[in-house]
């Protein structure tokens, strides 16, 4: 079975297995997403969530959040991990948002390459869950099943891996399929371990075949 084929086999069987929402961090506006990357950033989603509720809740509103006292938002955001940075990216992008962009969180990967903390791992995640567009998310659980089923071959640039990715999977199916690697690699591939007899993929993985 060539590469294409298997990632095909790969994409039905993770559509099977993972059939629900596949974004697991919660949120209400586009920028509500934007900062809840931000902060998952060497965090988890899980945690994340138990954060933003008080945050938006105490900062409902874009404007409220530019002009929100950073020491509040960082005790706010603390549990997150690095919460200066997150804290201070938060209320300056908020800022950005309002004074380069009307308000709106912008649609394009360059100009959300200019706010302060995103990267292309955000923007990508914001490209295709906020605006619907071909987005490829190469986290720590994306390069780690790719290069381990041998979707991609020792590649450790997450750059590098998404280009790949662009090749071989349709960008209609790209946004879903980056979270689902996500949900498989908690859930079975970890860094740990990877669950071989309970794998829904082991028949396509390059471990096993």
């Amino acid at each position: 079975m060539n590469i294409k084929k298997r990632v095909s086999e790969i994409i039905r069987c993770l559509e099977e297995e993972y059939s629900g929402p596949v974004c697991t961090l919660e949120y209400a506006k586009d920028y509500e997403l934007l900062f809840a990357t931000r902060l998952a950033a060497q965090c988890t989603d899980e945690r994340v969530n138990k954060i933003t509720p008080d945050l938006y809740g105490r900062f409902p509103t874009l404007e409220s959040l530019a002009a929100a006292d950073i020491g509040e938002v960082e005790e706010l955001v603390r549990s997150c991990g690095f919460y200066r940075t997150k804290a201070r990216d938060i209320v300056l992008s908020a800022n950005a948002i309002i004074d380069r962009h009307g308000g709106k969180v912008p649609d394009t990967m360059e100009e959300l390459l200019k706010l302060p903390g995103v990267g292309r791992k955000t923007a990508n995640l914001i490209l295709g869950d906020v605006f619907g567009q071909p987005s490829y998310v190469v986290d720590t659980h994306c390069m780690r099943l790719t290069n381990r089923m041998g979707i991609v071959k020792n590649l450790k640039d997450p750059v590098k891996i998404e280009m790949e990715l662009r090749k071989l999977i349709p960008p209609e199916k790209s946004t879903d399929f980056c979270h689902r690697m996500v949900l498989h690699g908690r859930a079975v591939c970890s860094a740990r371990r990877a669950e071989c007899d309970r794998c829904c993929l082991a028949h396509v993985c390059e471990k096993n075949i």
